[in-house]
């Protein structure tokens, strides 16, 4: 009985002591495991969310931020009307959380801006392109199509990803650079376009190709009544409508540049007007399409048809 209870005792005490090795352990393995979480999140910090309210913007964000950024583009559909965009509860959400939010501006997104202005986030940089470049409401608010202020909004979000996340300077103006090299493919299409065709006389059914035909050297004829009528989503005044049909009858122009996201029944009929007279027709959109392409190369896209169209209508096709 005695060695019984002896070694009762001594297994109670292995107990106790497996129970207590056991514990510190857990205790061990659980501080580890919180050390090794802070460190990873240390060595990995998160990505710098960034909103841009329209496609355009948000491609040349995400080719500058790289690894480093995640970019959320609303307005992207390249089937519908930018002009027509209503913002949703998610839109404020994702406005609300970014760090950088990218902007139009010049009363081109006025939904953003609401939602800017709701939000109220003081620790958020906002970057609207119409200040940058000294645009106003009223101006012509389709400033992707000119290629001095891409430049200029793409230098500035470099400038803006650095001051928010300095530790990664080096890679934002790697990126950079190599979207300079980028961009100059389509920059240089628009100076040989204006080396070539230089006063060549173009019409669009809309004001959105007017800063391209500008950089191109193109004269844009067709009447503004008419093109920033169907921009703002307003009839055209009957002679703006009467002029432009005469331009196209009458063979004025050489090519005819459609907005193929702008369409009512008054463009569908200029579009049939100029085939019906053997005038091509470019389609181009607000949007980039397809929508997961680079801005880069939907505009070169773009400059390629622009081209062949003014080349084929001077050999007289």
């Amino acid at each position: 009985m005695y060695y019984s209870m002896i070694l009762m005792t001594m297994k109670i005490r292995l107990l106790i002591a497996g129970t207590f090795f056991l514990i510190v352990g857990i205790g061990i393995g659980a501080y580890l495991i919180h050390t090794t979480q802070i460190t990873s999140s240390i060595a990995q910090p998160s990505k710098i969310q960034i909103v841009a309210a329209e496609s355009v913007w948000g491609s040349i964000a995400s080719q500058i931020g790289g690894t480093e950024v995640r970019v959320i583009s609303i307005v992207s559909d390249p089937n519908a009307d930018p002009h027509e965009y209503e913002a949703t509860t998610n839109d404020a959400r994702a406005f609300a959380s970014a760090k950088y939010v990218i902007v139009n501006g010049v009363g081109y997104d006025s939904w953003a801006t609401t939602l800017l202005t709701a939000g109220k986030n003081p620790s958020q940089k906002v970057l609207t392109v119409g200040d940058l470049i000294g645009k106003k409401e009223g101006d012509n608010p389709h400033l992707w199509y000119s290629p001095a202020y891409v430049n200029a909004a793409a230098k500035q979000m470099e400038i803006d990803l650095i001051a928010l996340d300095p530790a990664h300077k080096a890679v934002y103006e790697a990126n950079y650079e190599t979207l300079q090299h980028s961009l100059a493919e389509y920059q240089d299409r628009i100076v040989s376009i204006a080396h070539q065709y230089a006063g060549t006389k173009v019409a669009s059914t809309e004001d959105v190709f007017a800063y391209l035909a500008t950089a191109a050297g193109l004269d844009l004829v067709s009447p503004p009544a008419f093109t920033e009528a169907v921009a703002e989503g307003n009839d055209p005044p009957a002679q703006s409508v009467v002029e432009f049909q005469n331009q196209l009858k009458t063979k004025q122009v050489s090519v005819l540049v459609y907005n193929e996201q702008t369409i009512t029944p008054l463009t569908e009929g200029m579009k049939k007007l100029a085939a019906d007279e053997g005038i091509p027709v470019v389609g181009i959109t607000e949007t980039i399409q397809p929508a997961n392409t680079s801005f880069q190369d939907w505009m070169n896209a773009e400059l390629i048809n622009l081209e062949n169209a003014l080349h084929a209508k001077s050999l007289g096709r």
